[in-house]
């Protein structure tokens, strides 16, 4: 019995939801996404809400169970509101600047890395701090993941960039020799 694939996803009026043989797509004010269904779980649509039920109980389709129902969840979730991730460059002349539809990092290189538009996300610079949104969770995540690895955050002294709140545990630097 899975906890989260039984729980039903309630549907906000502004949402449109159409389910086919094996796909769900999801039509809100900030865009469209369409979440692919594996045949052995079926989705319902009964009054505003949205319940998931699996064909067997092997192991494989139990856990594709809660990860589908939540797929879809996030999807109805992004099309209203869309999902945001919020980066800070951080260190003694580390910049971000938005040319263009592009972002380009000052981080310590020799030459300033460009990080190319992905199509659905948007991006906003204020100051050191990049904000990433766009209506699809997973993509956020990843694009975030990606510009994250670009100068991740130094051990030592904390330089690079991180995800913000994100703490970074600094190790102890070389000790000097007590005789």
């Amino acid at each position: 019995m899975s906890k989260i694939g039984n729980k039903p996803i309630n549907i906000e009026e502004s949402v449109e939801v159409e389910i086919s043989n094996a796909l769900v797509n999801v039509k809100g004010p900030e865009g469209e996404l369409t979440v692919n269904i594996p045949k052995e779980i079926t989705a319902t649509r009964v009054d505003k809400d949205i319940l998931f039920q699996r064909l067997s109980e092997a192991k494989k389709v139990r856990s594709l169970h809660g990860l589908i129902r939540s797929l879809v969840a996030n999807a109805v979730l992004g099309v209203t509101k869309p999902w945001e991730k919020t980066l800070e460059v951080v260190g003694t002349g580390y910049r971000v600047k938005l040319k263009g539809k592009n972002l380009v990092f000052e981080v310590g290189y020799s030459h300033p890395v460009e990080f190319h538009e992905v199509q659905g996300l948007t991006y906003i610079v204020d100051g050191n701090k990049v904000t990433i949104s766009g209506i699809d969770k997973q993509l956020v995540g990843e694009v975030a993941h990606k510009v994250k690895s670009i100068r991740k955050p130094d051990p030592y002294k904390g330089k690079g960039i991180r995800y913000s709140g994100e703490l970074i545990r600094l190790k102890p630097g070389k000790k000097a020799k007590t005789a």
